[in-house]
């Protein structure tokens, strides 16, 4: 196949390819891309049948004229690399790869040259086309180290472990109920998961004592249940996924008091919580 076909073909791909995107480092004049935050790599992981380790070998720009959809500032390559490692998924690769990936210009507004660049792609297979993948976000493609690789497998690790928690995609009933004594409460919100696995929230509050809560991630709800550390896939669920307010809807308590105290649980468990702070376009 000659280049020109190659680069014809890889432009059709990319037409109903998700955006993609690089993650420029310090080459070519450019500054240190940012650490990734745990919600970066968690939400790159989870979106990606495959996580490679790569060294760049080749790189070829593509025409404006064929680049469709192309920021301005960022010029799309074509890369060839060779495989390092597979650090996440069971698809056999060969020893070299081709991918399409966006890289911003530098300071001088050239394109960055990435030969002998180790990267960390994350990435599924062309089906049809051998040793071509494509990259799942705009910034799929990130400057490999020691560091991201030892920061990455443990979010490997919770996501493929039987029991990792699922996606939440929303709330769907909340239950505050008032109890025998003063200032005394149990708020209970139920939440929807992909696939429909059952998750759930419990908030107590009792005299003297401070508010707790905790995420139970199956059928029974355990009022012993803890809240999730943060930097961890329970967290990174809630989180990166729960709307910021208890929506109106999913609101069940028959009177103003009991409604206005789930109002003031659900803010209570978004502010433990915390914000799921990004560095990269991942979503």
């Amino acid at each position: 196949m000659t280049r020109l076909k190659v680069l014809s073909v890889f432009a059709l791909t990319l037409l109903f390819a998700p955006p993609l995107g690089a993650q420029s480092g310090a080459a070519g004049g450019q500054p240190a891309a940012p650490l990734p935050t745990y919600a970066d790599l968690a939400t790159l992981a989870d979106g990606a049948p495959l996580v490679v380790r790569a060294e760049i070998r080749r790189q070829t720009t593509i025409p404006a004229e064929r680049a469709a959809t192309l920021a301005p500032g960022h010029a799309r390559l074509l890369v060839e690399a060779r495989t390092g490692a597979l650090i996440a998924g069971t698809t056999p690769l060969g020893e070299g790869l081709r991918y399409l990936v966006d890289v911003p210009l530098d300071a001088r507004g050239k394109v960055p040259k990435l030969r002998k660049r180790q990267v960390l792609l994350f990435a599924r297979t062309v089906p049809g086309r051998p040793g071509e993948l494509q990259l799942v976000a705009p910034a799929a493609q990130l400057d490999w180290s020691p560091a991201l690789e030892a920061a990455l497998r443990p979010i490997l690790a919770e996501l493929a472990a039987h029991d990792a928690p699922r996606r939440v995609t929303g709330v769907r009933d909340a239950l505050a109920v008032p109890g025998n004594l003063a200032g005394e409460s149990e708020s209970q919100i139920f939440l929807t998961t992909e696939a429909g696995a059952p998750a759930s929230l419990t908030v107590l509050r009792r005299p003297g004592m401070a508010p707790s809560w905790g995420v139970s991630w199956g059928e029974i709800v355990d009022q012993a249940a803890a809240a999730p550390a943060r930097g961890t896939l329970g967290w990174y669920r809630l989180a990166c996924s729960l709307p910021p307010r208890l929506p109106a809807a999913a609101n069940l308590a028959g009177d103003a008091a009991a409604r206005g105290l789930a109002e003031r649980d659900f803010a209570l468990v978004i502010d433990q919580l915390g914000p799921c702070e990004r560095t990269l376009p991942v979503r």
